[in-house]
């Protein structure tokens, strides 16, 4: 692990100031065995507002984001899953707050059907974004009313066949830059820009930020969907980015190591 970054020796995910990692979860590679032991990650408020959702499918998503998210924190530090707090920014961003002694970690999840996902670095600005390929949005009607010219141009230039998932392509840029500044729906989305087959992001207005501090990835977890990842960095040719599924077994693993200090644990039962 990078202990010159500041964050503890023995984690299995090497996360700093030039270093993030993302992990996804696609929901079908979840045996109906595991998900009380991702359930158990959570704390009692996530699992309660799981427990709120109306379809079930929605409800696992959520647990597999928060799940995801809290994993990935104890994998970087070595820290317990359950011991992450949570604050909220003035435009609803959640912020982890890090131990004393580290790097202010930041963190940015997102799901869609049938997938969950979360970033993790320290220090700068993250955001992601995950979208199901199956959708069928009202492509331009949406793009005549949120995209800049240019991705404008761009899309009506695409077959119909390929529409869709050019315009997904640019939602999810655009969302995880979104994201990653923590303004929500105060950002126009037409303020900013992309090129659907190159990197980088463009600004109208050329004050509004600098284009050189923004790293940009974009894959493809599964043959469903899509994945987009915005990094803030002064330096970006520096950073180093890891994206891959997330180790399960990994994450059933501290669920039981949960359940077992609980259980050890004098006037006290195990959740499961």
């Amino acid at each position: 692990m990078a202990a010159e970054q500041g964050l503890p020796v023995g984690g299995m995910a090497a996360v700093g100031r030039d270093r993030a990692v993302v992990w996804w979860l696609a929901l079908d590679s979840v045996d109906p065995g595991d998900w009380p032991r991702l359930r158990a990650l959570l704390a009692a408020e996530e699992r309660a507002r799981a427990d709120r959702f109306h379809f079930e499918r929605d409800g696992l998503v959520y647990t597999a984001a928060h799940a995801l998210c809290r994993g990935l924190l104890s994998a970087a530090t070595g820290l317990p899953p359950e011991g992450w707090a949570f604050s909220v920014g003035a435009h609803g961003k959640p912020e982890v707050l890090s131990p004393r002694d580290g790097p202010q970690l930041r963190v940015n999840i997102s799901h869609t059907r049938g997938l969950a996902a979360v970033a993790l670095t320290a220090e700068h600005d993250i955001g992601v974004d995950v979208e199901w390929l199956e959708r069928h949005p009202h492509v331009d009607e949406l793009a005549g009313r949120m995209f800049a010219e240019r991705e404008r141009e761009q899309l009506a230039a695409v077959p119909d066949a390929q529409r869709i998932e050019a315009f997904l392509r640019f939602w999810t840029r655009k969302e995880a830059y979104v994201k990653a500044i923590g303004k929500g729906l105060s950002q126009p989305l037409d303020a900013f820009s992309f090129e659907l087959d190159q990197p980088g992001i463009h600004f109208a207005d050329p004050n509004a930020d600098d284009p050189a501090r923004w790293h940009f990835d974009e894959i493809r977890p599964g043959p469903e969907h899509l994945l987009a990842l915005a990094i803030c960095h002064p330096e970006p040719a520096r950073l180093t980015v890891e994206i891959g599924p997330a180790p399960l077994a990994y994450l059933t693993s501290l669920a039981s190591e949960i359940s077992s200090s609980e259980t050890a644990e004098p006037g006290r039962t195990s959740r499961r």
